[in-house]
């Protein structure tokens, strides 16, 4: 994927596995990049539905000309360092690394507005039971994924495969199972608040 910001000319190109973070009020335009089908997950906090990016629109002047080059650049590389950086590509190195659950997770970015980790779950894992103080949104990448959560009297027994995904209420118990035989990866978003 290629991601550019048209206001300031940012142009990065992010690779498989790798993200890119952006603050709110952020111009982006994303783009398909070599011979394969884009596939692309976005989380973002707060939601489309709770009108902000649409205030930002219309309070932004238009973009007269859109850039997609930063030509302060050229002379300049290597070693140059743009002026004002919106838009950051994250690599795997980028990575928090913890086990805090009793399985590996990582995260990936962490604002007042949203947390997003990685899991990778060994075949036989489970992690611990928990609950977070905002809405999480789990999306199984490999592997399969059993999630039981407790919420409002109530127990749901989820079985995830690749390109699964579950939505967990606010404060909704939780725990995450792998008993297949290969790792179980996913990505999670929570929002606002990771802790309880």
């Amino acid at each position: 994927m290629v991601a550019a910001n048209p206001e300031t000319g940012e142009v990065h190109r992010i690779g498989r596995g790798e993200r890119l973070f952006f603050r709110k009020d952020t111009w982006h335009h994303a783009y398909a990049h070599g011979g394969e089908p884009l596939r692309v997950l976005e989380l973002f906090a707060p939601p489309p539905s709770a009108g902000t990016s649409g205030a930002y629109a219309r309070e932004r002047p238009d973009i007269e000309r859109s850039r997609y080059a930063d030509d302060a650049a050229l002379g300049s590389v290597p070693g140059w360092v743009p002026e004002r950086v919106t838009l950051r590509p994250l690599t795997p190195a980028d990575t928090v690394w913890r086990r805090e659950l009793g399985v590996l997770e990582g995260v990936v970015a962490s604002t007042e507005q949203l947390t997003v980790v990685t899991l990778e779950i060994n075949p036989g894992e489970a992690a611990a039971e928990h609950a977070h103080g905002g809405d999480e949104v789990l999306y199984v990448l490999r592997g399969t994924l059993w999630v039981r959560a407790w919420h409002e009297d109530a127990t749901y027994v989820f079985e995830l495969g690749a390109d699964d995904a579950c939505y967990l209420p606010a404060g909704a118990r939780h725990e995450y199972r792998n008993y297949g035989t290969e790792i179980a990866e996913a990505l999670a978003g929570i929002a606002p608040q990771y802790a309880p």
